[in-house]
């Protein structure tokens, strides 16, 4: 069962990137979509950076609790 969905999802990954290989519009959505995630990290990124630059970083709270574990 496992092996019949791998298959299936090899299939229709080749399948996919065959249709955005010979169509323009599906090429020209998929590279306006990357365009939009990229955005958005580096919004998320940006955002995340100025919290951290005010101390208020998630990481100090993770090694926290590491220690505390110890």
């Amino acid at each position: 069962m496992e092996k019949l969905f791998c298959l299936g999802v090899a299939l229709g990954m080749v399948g996919g990137a065959l249709l955005v290989a010979n169509s323009y519009k599906l090429r020209s959505l998929v590279k306006k979509s990357q365009a939009e995630v990229m955005q958005k990290v580096d919004e998320m990124m940006d955002e995340r950076l100025k919290t951290c630059e005010n101390g208020d970083c998630g990481d100090k709270e993770k090694t926290e609790k590491k220690s505390s574990k110890k």
